[in-house]
């Protein structure tokens, strides 16, 4: 393939003609994308320049935003698991077990979302990236499921407050 006129890669068959990428050239330029993992902190992560040149304060950030989004999403399946069991019955009545349906359903849609953008922030083939998705998930489920922060239930003694369906004891089964 040659470098056709407009920045247009032309495959000398008269055929097809495919845009290259900006940066690229045909003998070793800037590729758009890396295909191999690297360390730096000259990095674009989920969207089109950020933080990519903008120092090291900016890169922490930015694994900072990928240590909380792994987090959140490894935390948010012990409460979609809790909400599960604590579904209504057929006994209770369809509307609240419509309404729980539907809360289990938009929890899980966050979570995947959540996951989504955690593995396309990985994808920036950055090792940095990478250990902090791991650092998050690990954080998360050290959090939520682990039982290292386990609370007191209702009716123990060590527990004063009042309990309702949305408290963390509840939800996280502490």
């Amino acid at each position: 393939m040659a470098m056709g006129r407009r920045g247009v890669m032309d495959d000398g068959m008269g055929g097809m003609t495919v845009p290259t990428m900006p940066g690229h050239h045909e003998m070793g330029g800037d590729m758009a994308m890396r295909m191999t993992f690297f360390w730096g902190k000259r990095v674009e992560v989920l969207f089109s320049g950020w933080p990519g040149d903008r120092g090291l304060g900016m890169y922490l950030l930015a694994l900072l935003c990928v240590v909380a989004t792994a987090s959140l999403a490894e935390c948010l399946s012990p409460v979609s698991d809790r909400l599960s069991q604590a579904a209504p019955t057929a006994a209770t009545g369809s509307g609240r077990r419509i309404s729980t349906a539907v809360l289990l359903t938009f929890l899980h849609a966050v979570r995947l979302g959540l996951l989504y953008l955690v593995m396309l922030a990985v994808m920036s083939f950055n090792v940095g990236v990478l250990i902090a998705a791991i650092a998050g998930h690990a954080l998360g489920f050290l959090l939520s499921a682990s039982g290292l922060c386990k609370r007191a239930r209702p009716g123990d003694g060590e527990y004063p407050g009042n309990h309702n369906l949305f408290s963390y004891e509840y939800l996280c089964g502490r």
